[in-house]
């Protein structure tokens, strides 16, 4: 509307204006007038009260930018109207004044863009003063004025895709301050913390202060404090506030789990992550209300003598309501009920999770679980427990396998007699080649597959791309149990070439810049000082390093990335390997994505006998002279003697390291062996990790194993059936 038009004046006259601290002529500030049918409940807008006075044509006048600089375009209308989904266009004509919804307390401040209106659902009442906003003037008025020290992570509103992308938008365009502001913040919460002070930091917040005092850390640097928590020390220790929960990390690299600090703040920032990838995603591949088939499992909670509940990183999360509140509105509700997740027989909760999904099967838009190996295992389950699934649902009767009472209770309440669709899974299943396609054949409604799929997650993608034929597969988001890094904003982008987009607002990251050293005598990186988020280079390898709001401090998360490009001030990270992990002999040095080119490559010669590799890992022998690679696989069936001895020639000349043909050639490696396993090998590595109070949603199968991962070696010796050395470089 242009204010020298009479005409359209009249037709959009205002009636009401709201300040950032209510609306003004009703008496009843953010309120809709009692005056309103239910039926047509709307939030306030400048449409909804006469106008009376000419003194609010005047505040009008001072509210609305400049003719110099018009409103931005203003997305599209949200839906007013009942049963029509969120960001569809409705009837109603937008309102000439849009209103700025109010901002939660600690939020960032930042330029408010024209806004469509959202439609609350009947069944919740408009927000109160202290539910949307700060109760407290002083913390409106600092935020209406952009204090900075006013910022993520908060608890997240329910909004629309588009609301979530212009947030990301504005906050990567400013990454820098943004970073700064989030580093002020996390050091405010923590001033008092006794980790800080130590180290002379003495309540400052600034960057450089920051870097100066305290210095790079890894776990052990923290085991001591964090020993203090767990034994019910309620200090400020590496927090301000106390920390009631502890996270166990998965305890697949080093052979036993970490504790690590939960923290509200931790939960917050894994909803943002979820919400701004989930943001992404449905711009490209559209989901509607339903329903998602999740691989999701709990673990063992234990109670410290502290008093602290101890429990993996995933648990955590999926026993808070926060966080089932945070999953419904991004359409992500688990098909199975609680007990299920929580389930103490892992075997049990996965042959329910199934049968949920198939009761549910026309309302699933998704298939998830947190990693690629999980959601492989339980197509393979499918394959051999199929029939059984079909009887229960055509008689309504739970199998006798399921015995945990509470599981067993909660499965049969949804489970009814249905043999129409035990009889449509019947014959979809027999009219399947191979599995091929399985899970677009069960659940015609799904989207897309997802889970995180990149690192050791790899070597499962050939399989579940079989399970999921023409549905597409996106990797999930980059973190670890210590915080999260980024977000995939390029969903259409295949696993192996998935890049992660740093989201500013959710803890302070440097990143060391690393080099292959070139001298014989050393296997490490040439490492150089840590730089900021901004000032990463494309093309560069860096070690990630993470300042968190639950009590990690320039903290080395051990991960190599490299930096592909950015989006708009922030970079975009490709995974590249666990910087631990290495196989090392001499002067010889194998990363994990090494190891996997080797395997990828030998298992070329098993394609002749349709065989497929089950499962790999590798040991680095020392306790002969010269010392050698030992590789574990297990196979779909029996090879032929020619072709294994092929594939351990093929595997030793496969890995290309110039330290490591080098020392092949003087003899000064032994010749590569590759060991074959009985079937069931690595499900019997997965028992045993389970029997240490992990969760499968967790489980990375080890691609190196320590060598004071003791047990994991026993079961791979007993287990050993054939054994074959490489001939490549003579004998």
């Amino acid at each position: 509307m242009s204010w020298s038009d009479p005409a359209s004046a009249r037709s959009n006259r205002p009636r009401s204006v709201r300040s950032d601290f209510g609306l003004f002529c009703t008496g009843h500030p953010g309120k809709v007038p009692k005056s309103r049918p239910r039926a047509r409940h709307r939030p306030p807008c400048c449409c909804s009260v006469p106008f009376r006075s000419v003194h609010l044509l005047l505040i009008i006048l001072l509210l609305r930018p400049s003719p110099a600089a018009p409103h931005p375009p203003r997305p599209p209308p949200q839906s007013h109207e009942p049963g029509r989904a969120r960001g569809e266009p409705c009837s109603r004509r937008a309102c000439p004044f849009p209103l700025r919804p109010r901002r939660p307390p600690g939020r960032l401040a930042r330029p408010a863009p024209a806004r469509s209106h959202r439609r609350r659902r009947h069944s919740r009442p408009l927000p109160s003063a202290a539910g949307a906003r700060s109760a407290d003037p002083s913390d409106r008025a600092a935020a209406a004025l952009g204090d900075k020290s006013k910022i993520l992570p908060v608890k997240m509103p329910i909004c629309s895709c588009e609301e979530t992308i212009h947030e990301f938008e504005m906050l990567t365009r400013d990454a820098g301050r943004v970073q700064k502001d989030t580093l002020k913040k996390i050091l405010e919460l923590n001033a008092d913390a006794e980790y800080l002070n130590k180290f002379g930091l003495n309540g400052r917040t600034d960057v450089e202060s920051y870097k100066s005092c305290i210095p790079l850390c890894v776990h052990s640097d923290l085991e001591p404090y964090i020993h203090k928590i767990a034994d019910g020390d309620s200090s400020p220790l590496l927090t301000g506030k106390p920390v009631t929960s502890l996270s166990l990390s998965s305890g697949t690299t080093q052979g036993r789990p970490k504790f690590l600090p939960f923290t509200d703040e931790l939960l917050e920032t894994t909803l943002q992550i979820f919400q701004t990838s989930y943001a992404f995603r449905n711009r490209e591949y559209p989901i509607g209300r339903g329903k998602a088939l999740q691989f999701i499992y709990g673990s063992k909670q234990v109670v410290t003598k502290g008093g602290i509940l101890a429990t993996t990183a995933t648990t955590n999360l999926y026993r808070r309501a926060r966080y089932k509140e945070g999953m419904k509105d991004i359409q992500s509700q688990c098909c199975s009920p609680d007990e299920v997740v929580f389930g103490s027989d892992f075997h049990q909760s996965l042959y329910c999770h199934l049968l949920c999904g198939l009761i549910y099967s026309d309302e699933v838009h998704q298939v998830f679980s947190t990693f690629a190996h999980s959601l492989v295992h339980a197509f393979q389950t499918f394959e051999e427990v199929w029939e059984d699934l079909c009887a229960d649902i055509r008689d309504g009767v739970l199998s006798e396998k399921v015995t945990v009472p509470s599981v067993r209770e909660a499965v049969t309440k949804i489970l009814k007699p249905n043999p129409e669709l035990a009889d449509s899974i019947y014959k979809k299943c027999t009219g399947l080649s191979n599995w091929y396609g399985v899970i677009p054949a069960l659940w015609p409604n799904a989207k897309y597959v997802y889970g995180i799929m990149t690192g050791s997650m790899e070597p499962y993608l050939k399989k579940l791309r079989h399970y999921a034929g023409h549905l597409p597969l996106i990797s999930a988001d980059y973190g670890a149990s210590e915080g999260w890094v980024g977000a995939n904003i390029n969903p259409t982008l295949p696993p192996e070439q998935v890049t992660y987009a740093v989201l500013p607002q959710t803890g302070y990251f440097e990143f060391i810049p690393l080099e292959v050293e070139n001298s014989a005598s050393s296997i490490h990186y040439l490492e150089s000082e840590p730089v900021g988020l901004t000032e990463v280079e494309v093309g560069k390898t860096y070690e990630v390093v993470i300042t968190t709001f639950g009590g990690l401090y320039r903290y080395r998360l051990g991960d190599i990335v490299k930096v592909t490009g950015f989006h708009n001030a922030t970079p975009e990270l490709r995974f590249i390997c666990r910087r631990s992990l290495v196989l090392s002999i001499n002067i010889d040095k194998n990363t994990e994505q090494d190891l996997q080119l080797a395997v990828e490559e030998a298992a070329k010669l098993l394609d002749a006998e349709k065989l497929e590799i089950v499962d790999f890992t590798s040991f680095v022998e020392k306790s002969s002279d010269p010392g050698r690679y030992v590789i574990f696989w297990e196979l779909s069936s029996d090879a032929s003697e020619d072709v294994l001895r092929g594939c351990a020639n093929c595997l030793d000349l496969a890995f290309v390291d110039a330290g490591y043909v080098g020392s092949r050639k003087i003899r000064a490696i032994g010749p590569l062996e590759l060991r074959i396993l009985k079937r069931g090998t690595f499900k019997e590595i997965l028992d045993h990790f389970l029997s240490l109070g992990g969760a499968v949603s967790q489980f990375k199968t080890p691609r190196f194993v320590n060598p004071l991962n003791v047990k994991v070696l026993q079961i791979l010796s007993r287990n050993t059936t054939r054994s074959y050395f490489s001939t490549a470089y003579g004998l």
